[in-house]
Order: C-alpha cells, then structure tokens, then sequence
C-alpha cells in the first residue's frame, strides 16, 4: 500500500470513536521502518485553508489496529500521543 493511498483514509480511534483526521506524514527510522502516523493536530487557524499544515501529532505505529478500505483504526489512550513539526 502506498502513502497516497492511506492519505485518503480516516484515522479513527477506537477508544472513543473520534475521528482523527486523515494522514498527513510517516515517520521514519534510520532503516525506513514506520514508526508513527502523524494526523492534523486539530489546532486551526484563521488561514489554515490557505496552506495546509504539516504539523500534527504522532500516533506510534505500535497504535495501529487495522487498516480498511476507508479507514485506519488506532488505539490511543491519552489527548495526545506526541507532536511533530
């Protein structure tokens, strides 16, 4: 499966059921291994329709449950897992 196709996806977390957003980076070890899904951070301002973010926060890939047709199930506890920029 290639990045663009899981950028079409919704990130959903099980826990409560939000929906995180879709995609918007992967983070990578030193070997290219996925470590983190990284999704919007939720935080909007006046003009972030004008140029999308790449901030957001990271969901450790450990955290992934499933990947669907239409959605990437997670499993988060916490508000945050971390944050990236």
């Amino acid at each position: 499966m290639s990045f663009s196709e899981l950028r079409e996806k919704d990130v959903i977390n099980i826990r409560d059921g939000r929906n995180l957003g879709k995609p918007i980076d992967l983070l990578l070890n030193e070997t290219a291994c996925v470590e983190a899904l990284v999704v919007p951070d939720g935080r909007r301002s006046l003009f972030s329709f004008l140029k999308p973010s790449r901030e957001g926060r990271a969901i450790d890939w450990r955290r992934v449950r499933r990947i669907g047709d239409d959605v990437i199930l997670v499993e988060v506890e916490g508000e945050r897992e971390g944050d990236c920029a």
